[in-house]
């Protein structure tokens, strides 16, 4: 199979359920980015902000992963923590439910790192 050229390919290619989980991150991350633009980076979304990509998500077998997540302000990075796996990566596994009120509140505080 081809590697997609847009976002819509990408998902379409995932499994139903996590297709799913991926639409609804693909609607929070665009909905805290003003005027996102969204591209294919590395094989995997990235919505941009400004030219610069904010956030890059992707689906793998056992989790879906958000990128570059850099170290955030308290209490956010606590909240976050369980879900690092690297430096700036962020995990959530496809065994447990997903977290999108912390994914909405890490794209803000990313967006808002962004403009300062």
């Amino acid at each position: 199979m081809a590697a997609p050229l847009t976002i819509d390919e990408y998902i379409a290619g995932q499994p139903a359920d996590v297709a799913e989980r991926l639409r609804r991150i693909r609607e929070i991350i665009e909905a805290e980015v003003p005027d996102p633009e969204e591209k294919i980076r590395y094989g995997m979304p990235a919505v941009m902000l400004g030219g610069r990509y904010a956030l890059h998500f992707a689906g793998w077998k056992k989790h879906i992963g958000l990128y570059p997540v850099p170290r955030l302000d308290e209490p956010l990075e606590s909240e976050l923590a369980p879900h690092r796996s690297e430096k700036d990566s962020v995990v959530f596994p496809h065994t447990k439910p997903v977290p999108y009120d912390l994914i909405r509140r890490v794209t803000a505080a990313i967006v808002e790192r962004r403009r300062g």
